[in-house]
């Protein structure tokens, strides 16, 4: 099934809430849209160009003799306590518990 072609289109103004001046530019590209607040989904010329530029550091790194992983967005607390993170991240630490009440949280980083 071929994919139909979709436009999207370019803002001639930023959005009010956008104030740094790359924020402004990746919305008015179409490059990002906004979900909610500090929340964007990646548009197809957006997550073209966030592929490349992976591509072009994965291929520097195979260069180097670097190996790739892939780690878990979810964490569970045990190593976030051990490192004294869990308390000093605060409130942005997107904390959750499983069925068995473990803790775990979302890792911010990766």
């Amino acid at each position: 099934m071929k994919a139909s072609k979709m436009l999207i289109g370019t803002l001639k103004e930023a959005p009010n809430e956008a104030v740094i001046s790359s924020h402004i530019l990746l919305i008015r590209a179409g490059m990002i849209r906004k979900l909610v607040s500090g929340v964007y989904n990646y548009l197809p010329l957006g997550l073209r160009t966030l592929n490349k530029i992976e591509n072009v550091i994965r291929e520097e790194m195979d260069k180097a003799g670097s190996l790739e992983i892939l780690s878990s967005a979810l964490q569970p607390k045990e190593f976030w306590v051990e490192s004294g993170r869990w308390q000093k991240y605060g409130p942005e630490l997107m904390r959750l518990k499983d069925r068995n009440d473990r803790e775990f949280c979302l890792g911010p980083t990766h």
